[in-house]
């Protein structure tokens, strides 16, 4: 699929001034900034699904764990303290 892009002469000529400084072509460049763009967004689209599957299952079980335990045991294991990992459960 051939693809024609506008590019503004200023963004232009800072592509090929980093493609120069990286020793590869402008179009090299600029497909692996699309590459990288594609990973960013589909790896956000992926936590989002995640967060959303999660937060449903979440809802329907009526089971979460305070935010304070949460904070707390991340806190613990941080600082390499053995800690015990919160439980889900029915808050009320």
């Amino acid at each position: 699929m051939a693809v024609s892009l506008r590019i503004p002469d200023d963004v232009k000529r800072r592509v090929e001034k980093q493609a120069g400084a990286g020793d590869t072509t402008a179009h090299a460049f600029m497909l692996e900034a699309i590459r990288e763009k594609l990973v960013i967004e589909e790896t956000k689209a992926s936590f989002h699904a995640e967060a959303t599957r999660r937060l449903a299952r979440m809802k329907k079980s009526g089971k979460s764990l305070p935010a304070g335990e949460v904070f707390d045991y991340l806190r613990d294991l941080a600082q390499g303290v053995k800690a015990s990992r919160p439980k889900a459960r029915k808050l009320p």
